[in-house]
C-alpha cells in the first residue's frame, strides 16, 4: 500500500514517466469503484445483485440461555447455564467452610480443600482421576472459602457422564487413607510457612481483618489450619465433619456449556440415592450461627526487615487494614457498597497508572497521588450471606505509622460527605465492565451460577445487576456510607508496631467530624 502511495505522489510531482504511465494506468487511475471485471460499476457500498441478504448476529441485552435450576428428591439442586463452546464447566458447591468449625478442630475445611480429589471408592489413586480427566481435555480444582467449597472440572461436553460421576466419587467416597492424610499434614504446614514468608501480606491481613472483625464466630474464625491443629486431624475427625455439611440439602451442581435435561440425568444417576463413605446417619450437629460483628483490633508486631532480600530489596513497611461492617449480599444495600468499593479504588504506588489501573479513584487522587510515602491504598469488600466487611489497606514506613492511619480515617469520614456525580458515573461504569468482562470466562459464570443457587436457589443475571448498578444514585452511597460509619472499626496490623495509635483512638477519629486522631505528647520517644 505504502509503494503504491508512493508511485502515485512521484506522478503527482510531475515525474518524467508521467505520460507513460498515464497510458498504462489510464481508465484505472480514476476509477471510483470497484476493479471485480464482473461488476464494474457497483459501488462497494451496495450490495452485489444476486447475492442473498446476509443475516447479522443482534445482541438485546436479554441473554438468551436462562439459568435453570432443578431440585432432586433427595434436596441437591442442579443448576446450569448453557453456554456455545466444545467445552464445559460443571462442580459441586457445599456449604461448608472455616466458619462452620466452631464446634470441631479449626482446620478441617483447610485439610478438605488439599485432600480433594484424591483415591476414592472408583479410582485407587490421584494419578487415575487425572488420567481419566486428560481423556476428555479436562483439569480439576478445589478451593475452599471462609463458607463455600467447590469441587469443578473442565472438560470436554462429551465427557459430561464421566466428570459428573468422578465428581460425585470425589465428594461422597473419598478414601482419606492415612498416607494421604500424612501428605496434606506436610502441605499444610508448607502453606503456613509460605503465609508468614512471603513479601505479599494481603492473605495474613485479611485473615486478621476477619479474626478482630467476627471474635471467635462464624467468618472470623481461622481459614487456615492453626499449627498446633496439623498433627491432630485424621480421619475420624474429618468423618465427623463430613457427615454434617456433606448433605445434599447443602450442595449444587452447576454447569456451564451443558444441556439442563442431560445435567439432571446424570445428577440423578450419581448422586441421588449415593451412600457416602461415613455412612447415612443424619446430621444432628449443624451450626446455624448468624455472623456477629464485633469490632476489635488483632496485632502482630513482625520484624519486617528481612521480607524480600536481594539486589533491590522491599523496603520495610508496616501494613495497615482499618474495616466497618457493611451488608450481606443479599441485602438491597449491598449494590450501593459495591459502588461504594469501587469508587475508593486504589492500588500500589507502583502502578503504571491509567484509567483502567483507577488512577481517578478517590484513594489514588486523595491518598497516593498526595503522600509520595505510601506504598499502597486499596480499597476491599468482603460479603458474605449475613454480613460483609469494607476496609482500606495502606503500606508505608514504620516511622509514618500515624499519619497513614489518621489519613486511612480521614477517607473513611469523606465516604459520608458529598458523592461527585461524575465520579459515580465513573464508578458505576467500571463496575458493569469489570462484571462483564468477568462473566466472558466460562469458569467464573459457573462460579456465579453455583455460589448464587446455593444462597437464593436462584440466579440474577447479569442483564439484571447491571440495571441495578444503573440506578445507584449519590443518596444511596451517601446513606450506606453514613450507616457504616455509625459501627465500630475492625483493625489489622503487621509488622513494626511502635507509632500505632491505640484501638480506642482510631474508633475517635471514626466518630469525628474530620476523620483525625486525637492529639497525644510525648517528652521522649
Amino acid at each position: 500500500m505504502a509503494a503504491v502511495v508512493l508511485v502515485a505522489t512521484r506522478l503527482l510531482r510531475g515525474s518524467g514517466c508521467w505520460s507513460g504511465s498515464r497510458l498504462r494506468f489510464g481508465p484505472s487511475a480514476y476509477r471510483r469503484f470497484s476493479s471485480g471485471g464482473a461488476y464494474p460499476s457497483i459501488p462497494l457500498s451496495s450490495p452485489l445483485p444476486g447475492v442473498p441478504k446476509p443475516v447479522f448476529a443482534s445482541v438485546d441485552g436479554q441473554e438468551k440461555f436462562e439459568t435453570k435450576v432443578t431440585t432432586l428428591d433427595n434436596g441437591l439442586h442442579v443448576a446450569s447455564q448453557n453456554k456455545f463452546g466444545q467445552f464445559c464447566t460443571v462442580g459441586i458447591l457445599i456449604n461448608s467452610g472455616s466458619r462452620y468449625e466452631a464446634k470441631y478442630l479449626s482446620g478441617i475445611a483447610h485439610f478438605l480443600e488439599k485432600l480433594a480429589f484424591s483415591s476414592t471408592a472408583r479410582f485407587d489413586s490421584k494419578d487415575e482421576i487425572l488420567l481419566t480427566l486428560e481423556k476428555h481435555g479436562g483439569i480439576c480444582d478445589c478451593q475452599t472459602s471462609r463458607d463455600t467449597t467447590m469441587y469443578a472440572v473442565s472438560a470436554d461436553s462429551k465427557g459430561l457422564d464421566t466428570v459428573v460421576g468422578l465428581l460425585a466419587d470425589v465428594v461422597l467416597q473419598p478414601r482419606l487413607t492415612d498416607e494421604e492424610v500424612e501428605m496434606t499434614r506436610m502441605a499444610v504446614q508448607f502453606e503456613l510457612e509460605d503465609l508468614n514468608l512471603r513479601p505479599d501480606p494481603e492473605p495474613l491481613l485479611t485473615e486478621m481483618i476477619h479474626e478482630a472483625a467476627y471474635r471467635e464466630n462464624t467468618v472470623g474464625l481461622h481459614r487456615f489450619c492453626p499449627t498446633e491443629n496439623i498433627a491432630k486431624i485424621n480421619r475420624e475427625v474429618l468423618h465427623s465433619y463430613l457427615r454434617n455439611y456433606y448433605t445434599p440439602d447443602r450442595m449444587v451442581l452447576a454447569g456451564v456449556g451443558v444441556e439442563h435435561e442431560h445435567l439432571v440425568d446424570c445428577a440423578q444417576k450419581y448422586l441421588l440415592g449415593v451412600q457416602p463413605a461415613w455412612g447415612s446417619a443424619e446430621a444432628v450437629d449443624v451450626d446455624r450461627s448468624v455472623a456477629q460483628y464485633t469490632g476489635g483490633i488483632a496485632k502482630l508486631e513482625r520484624d519486617m526487615s528481612n521480607v524480600s532480600l536481594g539486589p533491590t530489596p522491599i523496603p520495610e513497611l508496616t501494613h495497615i487494614m482499618v474495616g466497618l461492617e457493611s451488608c450481606s449480599f443479599l441485602e438491597e444495600d449491598f449494590i450501593p457498597f459495591a459502588v461504594l468499593n469501587m469508587m475508593m479504588g486504589g492500588g500500589g504506588s507502583f502502578s503504571a497508572g491509567g484509567p483502567g489501573k483507577g488512577m481517578f479513584s478517590r484513594l489514588y487522587l486523595n491518598v497516593l497521588n498526595r503522600h509520595h510515602w505510601m506504598y499502597n491504598a486499596t480499597s476491599y469488600h468482603h460479603s458474605y450471606e449475613d454480613t460483609g466487611l469494607l476496609c482500606i489497606h495502606a503500606s508505608a514506613d514504620p516511622r509514618q505509622v500515624r499519619e497513614m492511619v489518621e489519613i486511612i480515617t480521614k477517607e473513611f469520614i469523606l465516604m459520608g460527605g458529598t458523592v461527585d456525580t461524575v465520579e459515580l458515573e465513573r464508578a458505576k461504569t467500571q463496575l458493569t465492565s469489570m462484571l462483564m468482562m468477568n462473566l466472558e470466562s466460562r469458569p467464573v459464570i459457573f462460579e456465579d451460577v453455583g455460589r448464587q443457587v446455593l444462597a437464593t436457589r436462584s440466579r440474577k443475571l447479569p442483564h439484571e445487576l447491571c440495571t441495578l448498578i444503573r440506578n445507584v444514585k449519590p443518596e444511596d452511597v451517601k446513606r450506606v456510607a453514613s450507616k457504616m460509619l455509625r459501627g465500630k472499626p475492625a483493625v489489622a496490623a503487621l509488622g513494626d508496631l511502635t507509632d500505632l495509635p491505640t484501638y480506642e483512638h482510631i474508633q475517635t477519629a471514626l466518630s469525628s467530624k474530620d476523620g483525625r486522631l486525637p492529639r497525644t505528647y510525648r517528652l521522649f520517644r
